[in-house]
């Protein structure tokens, strides 16, 4: 099998290696597709991803595809079951797993991160890892299961009642989950801030109210202090800006993006006071891959104008690039 290894340094290497064998409690899984994420971005750039990074590994969390073989014991799936794979993996022993916060275990690991996943042909994971998927789902919204798991935490987090009007600022693939998501929620307005005229449109598809150039001073202040709830998916400084101003009192703001390790902000203190604000952070997906695997398998997201590049398993740089420019929204590796 042909499996695409990070060595760091910006730099892959496809090699050519032995399909896997499970042990007692794992699966193989044949790897149909992959998404490229955000913290794949940051780990090429040498920045850390939800785990430390030891190079070589091969990357990839987001990814779906076929049990082609069962370990002794196993007994929830079966060999040509179509899977997705939820990647983090804690430890169960520190305060934190302990304490009913495991996505902040001091030790966890994560397939695609610490261990090998999804830009490769096949992977070997334990079966807790994998939730079966619906076989008339597409492998590639499939893969999309964990963004949509870490958006549903998100979602918790940031309390969306019926009725409330929801920012979201942002307009990328996860920008474009928490639009769908927060009108799953209840939402009645549901506003999308977003500099690209081809994710504003997607948006708009895909059932965004009002989607604003934030760049238009005018679009921009007709967005002042409307928010009852507003979700930051971008993770720059502007962008945070952007979250703070579109508050209106009360409201809540989730950071939700992935920043750099030395991004800061100015916390513009008067307003957390004046409009009581409530601030808060979301990390990783603890206990929500079940019901985003059932949002899928029921058809309650649309993944069409989302998923907008394509590439192998040999072309790991360009679709790192891809994703990092503004002509895609996502990008998926087909292994």
């Amino acid at each position: 099998m042909q499996a695409a290894y990070f060595l760091g340094n910006k730099t892959f290497e496809v090699r050519e290696c032995p399909i896997p064998t499970p042990g007692p409690g794992e699966v193989v899984i044949a790897n149909k597709a992959c998404g490229v994420c955000g913290t794949d971005v940051h780990i090429y750039h040498g920045e850390p991803g939800s785990a430390d990074v030891t190079p070589p590994v091969v990357l990839g969390h987001e990814y779906a595809g076929e049990v082609t073989a069962v370990g002794e014991g196993v007994t929830a799936l079966r060999v040509g079951d179509h899977v997705t794979v939820d990647p983090n993996i804690y430890c169960g022993q520190c305060e934190y797993c302990q304490n009913g916060k495991k996505q902040l275990c001091e030790s966890m690991q994560a397939i695609g991160v610490t261990r090998d996943g999804g830009f490769a042909q096949y992977s070997v994971v334990p079966v807790s890892q994998a939730f079966k998927l619906s076989p008339d789902l597409p492998y590639e919204w499939g893969a999309m299961a964990e963004p949509v798991a870490c958006c549903l935490h998100g979602i918790d987090i940031a309390g969306i009642r019926p009725g409330d009007t929801v920012c979201i600022v942002g307009g990328g693939a996860i920008g474009l989950i928490m639009l769908q998501l927060s009108k799953l929620s209840g939402a009645a307005q549901l506003l999308v801030s977003e500099p690209n005229a081809k994710r504003r449109e997607a948006a708009l598809q895909l059932g965004a109210s009002r989607a604003i150039d934030p760049t238009d001073p005018q679009q921009r202040q007709s967005m002042l202090s409307a928010a009852d709830v507003v979700i930051e998916c971008v993770g720059n400084t502007p962008a945070v800006q952007s979250a703070f101003d579109f508050a209106k009192k009360g409201a809540t703001l989730v950071l939700f993006s992935v920043p750099k390790v030395d991004a800061a902000f100015p916390l513009p203190l008067f307003d957390v006071y004046k409009k009581e604000l409530t601030i808060k952070g979301s990390f990783v997906n603890p206990d929500t891959h079940y019901r985003a695997v059932q949002l899928l398998n029921a058809g309650k997201l649309d993944f069409a104008p989302i998923i907008t590049h394509r590439f192998p398993l040999t072309q790991m740089p360009e679709a790192i690039a891809e994703q990092m420019g503004s002509g895609s929204i996502k990008v998926v590796v087909c292994p």
